[in-house]
């Protein structure tokens, strides 16, 4: 199976579950009376709409090279990334704001209506079906080295965390009488503040690879030590590295014997274009500029 079969199944099985937690979440919401399983609803909401993003854009990015884009479609993966980061951020905001709302209520004398059993029981299984989205997710992301996968990955575990929040507000407010149905609204603006700092860890990734960020010192240190173990090769240099979606570009200078025949030259800086192919995808990019040195 390709790389955009895999992303598109793991996608849409991610999809279906969203698909089916929105009608029940909304439903165990409204019945129960509780605005944090209805936050919660909104929520998954915002999952299904990045699912659908997904789909769209991982098909843009696997377009081959073409005349218009000579470094291939691999950004458009980022733009992806990037759009379920502001789209979980704008549902975080929403639930903060909704919960705070109702917490001014509760502080000016407004009594707050208790939330029923069900509502509870919603926010219990969406906790076990999106943790489990979320591990299939993750693994798959991490496999298919797709920043995207896994960014809605985290986007299923912070569902699975808001619903966590949402259920102990909830239980919160059923069992230990009216005087506590203010937990409710409280745990949706926690909820709502953990998941702000889900989107900005996913946010900070996406900005850095639109804005030219550097590869990690790690991948970097790997670059030169490939290069070094090509036989003739010395005193790799000046190394400028990027990503453009799943995969990498670097640039660099290298130092030969001066007295090599153009055609031997050529060869060695073939073999480390062979060996960063091999090691990094055949998709990514690296230009060798040579330069004479003693060996």
């Amino acid at each position: 199976m390709t790389r955009q079969k895999e992303i598109y199944k793991v996608t849409v099985l991610g999809g279906v579950a969203n698909l089916l937690l929105v009608g029940f979440k909304f439903m165990a919401g409204i019945a129960g009376r509780s605005g944090a399983m209805i936050a919660d609803a909104v929520h998954s909401v915002s999952d299904l709409v990045t699912d659908v993003v997904v789909l769209v854009f991982v098909k843009l990015s696997s377009k081959p090279q073409d005349s218009s884009h000579d470094f291939g479609h691999g950004k458009f993966e980022t733009i992806a990334s990037l759009f379920i980061g502001l789209a979980l951020a704008a549902a975080a905001v929403g639930i903060v704001v909704d919960g705070a709302t109702k917490l001014a209520r509760w502080l000016q004398g407004e009594d707050l209506p208790s939330p029923g059993k069900i509502a509870l029981w919603g926010a219990l299984v969406s906790i076990v079906i999106k943790e489990l989205c979320y591990q299939y997710t993750y693994r798959k992301g991490k496999k298919l080295e797709s920043q995207v996968v896994i960014a809605n990955a985290w986007h299923h575990r912070s569902d699975a965390l808001s619903s966590v929040g949402a259920a102990v507000g909830i239980a919160g407010a059923i069992f230990l009488g009216d005087r506590w149905t203010v937990l409710d609204p409280l745990a949706s603006v926690v909820v709502g503040a953990m998941l702000v700092k889900v989107a900005w860890d996913l946010l900070g990734p996406s900005i850095g690879e639109l804005t030219e960020q550097s590869l990690p010192e790690e991948t970097e240190k790997e670059i030169l030590k490939l290069i070094e173990s090509v036989d003739g090769v010395a005193d790799p240099h000046n190394l400028r590295t990027r990503r453009i979606g799943s995969n990498i570009a670097a640039e660099v200078h290298i130092r030969m014997d001066g007295n090599l025949t153009l055609n031997e030259a050529h060869e060695k800086a073939s073999a480390i274009e062979r060996l960063y192919g091999e090691r990094f995808g055949k998709d990514s990019h690296i230009i060798i500029h040579m330069e004479p040195g003693k060996q």
